[in-house]
């Protein structure tokens, strides 16, 4: 009877742990969080991190929904941060240079701070001298989101939701936002921006991360091997203001449709910088998301290809970070970092040629990028 007993017992036990290894709940070791500061007024800060087979790490800040450390191996299995951070919630708070923040309502320019919808002229904020840029003074990218983490057999998600009033920074609706950031097992970063709004109102979001596949505080990315099939560019003024005109890159320094170095051309570029918003070449496939990138970096092996649903993306090249950003054991300098943010163009409000930026009552923004990592030898943990 003792032996009968035993023997149910371990089926039993066999049973559960089937139930326990094929229940999706046990992914959720792929997603965890903790608080990891306040704000002044002492909401908390949360911190998710993704995780995935590969050995491939995003963590995600509720402030600012900022992609804070994206941690790889490199061709020997060594692994590092490839994102430019800093080490504190409170940090980020101080103010920083948009490390892996989402930039709204608008990112990148409007000029002299104002556009029209439907014959109506709205002014927004200025916070570049006459113009407006990435949102205002206290765009998305300042704003306590609300984080949930979800884990999916093969996948990591946190989704982080915000609403934007009426009349913030002088947009118009109230905007309920909704960023979903997704890690998985292929070896890709996923970002889908969604919003609806209760009035017509311009939108563009994006992120702001800071790549250096070398590793952050490693040195300049000007040895980065970077290749893009675009074939034009919206000419700007000396401002960085687009004036309405697309050129194509032929013959000048913003030619990356070859592979070569990010800095074998800088210093033909205006200001030895890049910061130029290129648009998407659509191709005859049936998925919304294009290729756009892809960066290669040599002495460790990383690969990074940016895909995405936007029509431009902004290739900046960070000359003016400084030494004032670092953290405990890394310090960070001009060209330390690149940017690769896709979005709608710069100024398109008040260019009838680009692209709608208007979002009305009714529709859904709904954007997607996807960043794919991968590694050139077998030797590191994330696949070729």
């Amino acid at each position: 009877m003792q032996n009968s007993k035993l023997l149910c017992l371990n089926i039993l036990w066999a049973i559960l742990g089937i139930i326990i290894s094929c229940s999706p709940a046990l992914s959720l070791e792929r997603v965890t969080s903790k608080v990891v500061g306040k704000l002044k007024d002492g909401r908390p800060i949360h911190e998710y991190t993704l995780k995935n087979k590969n050995d491939l790490e995003a963590r995600v800040l509720t402030y600012g929904a900022t992609l804070t450390r994206v941690r790889m191996p490199d061709k020997n299995g060594k692994i590092d941060d490839i994102a430019l951070y800093l080490d504190t919630a409170e940090e980020y708070v101080k103010g920083h240079p948009l490390f892996g923040s989402v930039v709204g309502r608008y990112a990148n320019r409007i000029s002299n701070a104002r556009f029209k919808i439907d014959g109506k002229v709205y002014e927004i904020e200025k916070n570049a001298g006459k113009n407006h840029i990435h949102g205002g003074r206290d765009g998305f990218q300042k704003r306590l989101w609300t984080g949930k983490g979800t884990s999916i057999k093969g996948s990591a998600s946190v989704s982080l939701k915000l609403t934007s009033p009426d009349g913030d920074a002088g947009y118009p609706g109230e905007l309920k936002v909704e960023v979903i950031y997704t890690l998985n097992d292929d070896n890709e970063l996923k970002m889908r921006y969604k919003a609806t709004t209760t009035k017509a109102t311009h939108l563009n979001l994006t992120n702001h991360a800071y790549w250096n596949l070398g590793g952050a505080g490693s040195g300049d990315v000007l040895g980065h091997i970077l290749n893009f099939p675009a074939s034009k560019v919206l000419e700007a003024d000396q401002h960085r203001y687009p004036t309405g005109k697309i050129l194509k890159v032929d013959g000048t320094p913003l030619d990356f449709r070859k592979a070569h170095s990010i800095g074998s051309r800088i210093k033909e570029a205006k200001g030895e910088n890049y910061d130029d918003c290129y648009v998407v070449d659509r191709r005859a496939i049936k998925s919304r998301l294009q290729f756009i990138a892809t960066v290669y970096h040599r002495k460790s092996g990383r690969w990074m290809d940016v895909l995405t649903t936007q029509p431009g993306f902004q290739l900046y090249t960070a000359k003016g970070l400084s030494s004032r950003w670092k953290t405990k054991d890394r310090t960070y300098g001009p060209y330390h970092g690149f940017c690769l943010e896709t979005q709608n163009f710069p100024d398109a409000p008040n260019h009838a040629n680009f692209p709608s930026s208007l979002l009305r009552p009714g529709e859904v923004y709904d954007h997607e990028t996807i960043h794919r990592f991968k590694i050139n030898k077998k030797t590191g943990s994330a696949r070729s």
